[in-house]
């Protein structure tokens, strides 16, 4: 019970519409986004992407884009074969990427 009490006043205090589900955050200084990630009954607020940059999208059409994106996932990583929920990167790549 303390666990949903939990999640639903995360879930106010932060204006989300559910678990798993990122928002946009343009008043935060630093980050663009914020999602509340759970696995089993465990809760954490993730922030992450860089605020004012827009990613390439799922499927960059120009050269500069593909690029861009490379770029992007070499620097972060991208080749990890287990994903975990509670990483900013895991978020980024989804949202974003």
């Amino acid at each position: 019970m303390a666990h949903e009490n939990r999640r639903a006043a995360m879930l106010k205090k932060h204006g989300l519409k559910g678990v798993n589900k990122p928002k946009k955050t343009p008043g935060h200084k630093t980050k663009s986004h914020v999602v509340l990630a759970q696995k089993g009954h465990e809760l954490k607020l993730i922030r992450f992407g860089q605020q004012g940059v827009t990613g390439a999208g799922k499927n960059p059409k120009s050269a500069k884009d593909k690029a861009r994106k490379k770029s992007y996932y070499a620097r972060h990583n991208a080749q990890d074969a287990k994903p975990d929920k509670f990483s900013a990167r895991y978020w980024s790549h989804k949202t974003k990427w």
